[in-house]
């Protein structure tokens, strides 16, 4: 293979992240190639074959470099070179993974078996274990030939796709017909619904790699974690003498070898006497839990989506093309929200069946049309929006304009939006 001819990169998300992807990619000087949105959540073997199809559709050779987002790799450099390492291996159509050298025996990977471990040097995976007990995790780690599983992956998009195909042919159908039924979304690639709907919410490993057998592992060892559950964020976090990491608004009194972090200006967390304790105080909930039972938190938000818990399937922020927006206090009738409106963005042109608003400029200066009137607003100025009047805000400004919003009404849903105009080409009723 000659040197690869890199193209931007493809990202796949969820529809409830993808503004906010989009904000952190900008940040940080990316632009990606597409954004690929699922429709609903179906795991990273649906989501890796999408990106695959997407790929194929004009250049099937392409070789993909699949990461998960919420790793931390300390060493570039050494990764760089460890991903240099598998190439070869993608030119013989085989499919790479990375292992990495275990510290401690860790019960929320799954882990690589190997012949012999060697730093940077391909060697034939010779089995997949699942995430362990303690017992077997020590075990495993005495011997020296057990890798955890990282979750990165490099291959060609043929021979993904062609894994699939072999090996989870069902998938494979349900995928494919969801990638041709895409459609463009304010600048999103959004997968066709109903035929991701059929497809089998599944993990690659389960799907294709236990079950392929041209697989090659490539061992790392240039400071890794997955930052997958509170006790790995932790781990990987700068602490106190004590071991105790804390973030936003948190005091800590004779606390040791614990997380504390409040995710809210307007949540203060004390800990007084925490040990191996994780603390995690947001706006709409609170998380309590020993530090061994970290990956538990999937099976208290399963119990709280059962129950129909709003915390469990809603953010606190609600991310838009525009800006974002926080709900701060919901009754009978009414609802106040904070909303942040980006330099230059504006919100439709719409009207409300159900209520009225009343506006407060808090920072920066708003635009507000009223009925085919505009007028300026700065800040500690205010509008009122009776029920049924036709109105839109925008942010003329250089810098983020906020205001509080006052929402009264016999109803107050999201989807009581009629549109005129929008920038974003967002019909009535969607939100935002």
């Amino acid at each position: 293979m000659t040197g690869p001819q890199f193209r931007p990169p493809l990202v796949v998300s969820n529809s409830d992240f993808r503004f906010i992807v989009a904000e952190q990619l900008q940040e940080v000087g990316i632009d990606p190639e597409t954004i690929l949105i699922e429709p609903e959540s179906r795991n990273t073997g649906p989501a890796i074959l999408a990106a695959a199809l997407y790929l194929s559709n004009d250049d099937p050779d392409a070789v993909m470099l699949v990461s998960p987002s919420d790793h931390v790799i300390s060493d570039v450099n050494a990764f760089h070179s460890a991903v240099e390492q598998g190439l070869p291996a993608v030119d013989k159509a085989l499919l790479v993974t990375f292992g990495i050298r275990p510290t401690h025996a860790e019960t929320a990977y799954g882990y690589l078996e190997i012949p012999e471990i060697t730093n940077g040097q391909l060697a034939p995976l010779k089995r997949f274990v699942e995430k362990p007990d303690v017992n077997l995790a020590t075990q495993m780690l005495k011997t020296g030939s057990f890798l955890w599983n990282s979750g990165i992956f490099l291959f060609s998009a043929k021979d993904i796709i062609s894994a699939f195909q072999n090996h989870h042919p069902s998938l494979f159908s349900a995928v494919a017909l969801a990638v041709r039924t895409s459609s463009v979304d304010l600048g999103f690639y959004r997968l066709g619904a109903k035929a991701w709907a059929e497809a089998e919410d599944i993990s690659i490993d389960y799907s294709v790699m236990e079950k392929a057998s041209n697989l090659m592992v490539v061992p790392f060892d240039g400071g890794w974690s997955d930052l997958g559950g509170w006790d790995a964020l932790w781990r990987a976090s700068q602490k106190d003498e004590n071991g105790v990491h804390t973030s936003g608004e948190v005091v800590a009194i004779n606390c040791s070898d614990s997380l504390i972090r409040s995710e809210s200006e307007q949540v203060a967390v004390i800990g007084i006497g925490l040990d191996n304790i994780i603390v995690v105080g947001m706006n709409d909930a609170v998380l309590v839990a020993d530090m061994s039972r970290a990956q538990d938190v999937k099976t208290a938000v399963n119990l709280l989506k059962a129950r129909n818990v709003p915390q469990a399937i809603t953010l606190p922020k609600d991310h838009r093309p525009w800006g974002w927006f926080e709900s701060l206090a919901i009754g009978p009738r009414f609802q106040v929200k904070r909303i942040h409106v980006h330099a230059g963005a504006s919100l439709s042109l719409q009207r409300h069946h159900h209520r009225a608003e009343h506006w407060i400029v808090v920072s920066g200066t708003a635009e507000v049309t009223l009925n085919g009137a505009a007028q300026l607003l700065s800040e500690n100025e205010s509008i009122y929006i009776p029920l049924g009047a036709i109105h839109r805000i925008s942010n003329p400004g250089k810098v983020p304009m906020v205001l509080i919003e006052v929402q009264t009404g016999a109803y107050l849903g999201e989807d009581d939006i009629v549109r005129y105009e929008d920038n974003y080409a967002r019909g009535s009723g969607a939100r935002g």
